[in-house]
C-alpha cells in the first residue's frame, strides 16, 4: 500500500513542481510584465497631458480624468523627489521598475508604506507627479486560483486513488491471511476470490492448490491405512507362530526382528500420516503441556514444568501433543535423568516451548541430521535403546504443519534443548 501510494504521490508532486515553475516563469511573469507596461503607458499619457497644460486648473482636470478613466490618484508636488529608488526589489517591484525606466525620467517607488497601494513618484522639473495605484492592478489574481486549483485537484485525485488502492490491496492482504491460515492448519471456509483480475487469478490458483494438497493428504492416509492392515496381518501370524514354537536363541532373534518391524511400521505410518485429517482448534498450551508431563511422570520419568506462560493458540491438539510427547520421550531416552519444560512468548510474534535435559547432547554439526527420517545416532538395532529414528522427524513435520519449527541447541542444564516455535 505504501509503495503504491508513493508511485502515485511522487509523480504528482513532481508534476506540481514543474507546473508551478512553468507558471511562475512563463504565465505569471508575462502577465505581470504586461500589467506593469500598461500602467507605465497610462502614467506616460498623464505626463504627456500635464506637460501641455498651462494653468493649475487645467492640470487638475487632467488629474480628474486620470482618476475616472484610468483609476490613478495623481497629484502635483513641488520640490525634489522625497525618497530614492530602492536598490533591492521584490519580483513585483522589479517588474514595475523595468517598465518605468522606459519613461526616461527619474522615478521612485514605495510599495510597502500604503496598504494595498503602490506609490510612484515621477520627476517633472520643477516638481514631480505623485501617483497612487492599487497593487491589485500590478499582478494577476489567477495566481491564487491556479495554486488552489492544483492543490485541490491533487487532493481529490490522491483521495480517489487512495480509496481505489485500498480496495485493491485488501484482497491481497486477505489472500496472504488465507495462505497463512492454511499453513497453520486453520479452516478456510468462506474465503472467496475478489479484487483485480490478477488477484482473483492468484486466489483461484491458491484454492486449487489447497484442494490438491488436501486430496493428496486424504489419498495418502487412505492408502497407508490399507498398507497398515496388509502388513499387520502377516506380522500377527508370524508372532503367533513364534509364540507356539519352543524358546531358543533363534526364536528370540526372530521375535526381536518382528518387534522391530512392527515398531518401524508404526513409526513410519505415524510420520507419513502426519495427523492430516485433524482440524485446528484453540488449545490451551499450559494445560496440554501438563497432560504430557503427567503421562511421562506415570512412566517413571523425572519431568517437571519450571515455567509456562498461559496462552491460547490455534493448533491440532492431538498432533501437537504427539510432537511434544516425542520430544519429551527423546529427552528421557537419550538425555539423561532429568527433563524440564518451560515456555512463553518471545516478543516477536512467536510462542516458544523449551524441552531441556541433562544428557550428553548432540554436537552442533550433527543436529541437522537428527531430523532426517530413520537416522539414529545410536547404531543399536534394538528399538528399546536406539528407537527407529522418527521421533524428531515427526515432531518437526507436525511443527511445520502448524507454521512453526523445531530447533536444537545447548540446554542450560548442560544437555540438549529442543525448542518448538509456533506463531503466537
Amino acid at each position: 500500500m505504501g509503495r503504491s501510494i508513493a508511485i502515485i504521490l511522487i509523480p504528482l508532486i513532481l508534476l506540481q513542481l514543474v507546473a508551478t515553475w512553468v507558471f511562475y516563469n512563463r504565465h505569471w511573469e508575462v502577465v505581470t510584465e504586461r500589467l506593469t507596461n500598461s500602467l507605465r503607458g497610462e502614467i506616460a499619457t498623464v505626463i504627456y497631458m500635464v506637460e501641455r497644460t498651462e494653468t493649475k486648473s487645467e492640470r487638475e482636470e487632467v488629474f480628474k480624468m486620470a482618476r475616472w478613466t484610468m483609476g490613478l490618484l495623481v497629484d502635483w508636488k513641488e520640490g525634489d523627489l522625497p525618497f530614492k529608488r530602492p536598490r533591492n526589489f521584490a519580483f513585483l517591484d522589479s517588474r514595475l521598475a523595468e517598465a518605468l525606466e522606459k519613461l526616461d525620467r527619474p522615478f521612485a517607488l514605495d510599495t510597502r508604506s500604503t496598504p494595498g497601494e503602490a506609490e510612484i513618484l515621477v520627476d517633472m522639473d520643477p516638481g514631480y507627479l505623485q501617483v497612487f495605484v492599487s497593487r491589485a492592478r500590478l499582478f494577476s489574481s489567477t495566481t491564487y486560483i491556479f495554486i488552489l486549483w492544483m492543490v485541490g485537484a491533487s487532493a481529490i485525485l490522491f483521495g480517489v486513488a487512495g480509496i481505489f488502492l485500498r480496495n485493491q490491496v485488501r484482497p491481497i492482504i486477505r489472500l496472504a491471511e488465507a495462505a497463512e491460515d492454511f499453513g497453520t492448519g486453520r479452516s478456510l471456509d468462506g474465503y472467496k476470490p475478489e479484487g483485480a483480475q490478477e488477484v482473483r487469478q492468484a486466489s483461484r490458483a491458491f484454492i486449487d492448490m489447497q484442494h490438491r494438497i488436501n486430496r493428496h493428504i486424504t489419498q495418502r492416509t487412505q492408502m497407508l491405512s490399507g498398507v497398515s492392515h496388509d502388513l499387520r496381518t502377516p506380522l500377527t501370524r508370524m508372532k503367533l507362530q513364534l509364540a507356539l514354537m519352543k524358546e531358543n536363541e533363534d526364536n528370540d532373534n526372530l521375535i526381536s526382528d518382528v518387534q522391530e518391524m512392527e515398531a518401524m511400521i508404526d513409526g513410519y505410518l505415524a510420520f507419513a500420516r502426519g495427523e492430516g485429517t485433524e482440524e485446528a482448534t484453540e488449545v490451551r498450551i499450559k494445560s496440554l503441556v501438563d497432560e504430557v508431563i503427567h503421562a511421562a511422570a506415570r512412566g517413571g520419568q523425572d519431568i517437571k514444568r519450571t515455567s509456562m506462560a498461559s496462552a491460547k493458540l490455534f493448533a491440532k491438539k492431538n498432533a501437537f501433543k504427539r510432537c511434544l510427547t516425542n520430544l519429551v520421550s527423546n529427552a528421557h531416552r537419550y538425555g539423561g535423568t532429568k527433563t524440564r519444560l518451560s515456555g512463553g512468548p518471545d516478543g516477536k510474534g512467536w510462542f516458544l516451548i523449551h524441552v531441556d535435559d541433562n544428557g550428553p547432547g548432540i554436537p552442533a554439526k550433527q543436529r541437522g541430521l537428527a531430523f532426517q527420517p530413520f537416522y539414529r545416532f545410536d547404531s543399536s538395532r534394538n528399538v528399546n535403546t536406539g528407537g527407529v529414528g522418527l521421533g524428531l522427524t515427526i515432531a518437526q513435520d507436525i511443527a511445520n504443519n502448524h507454521g512453526g519449527k523445531v530447533e536444537l541447541s545447548v540446554s542450560p542444564m548442560g544437555g540438549l534443548r529442543a525448542t518448538i516455535s509456533l506463531p503466537g
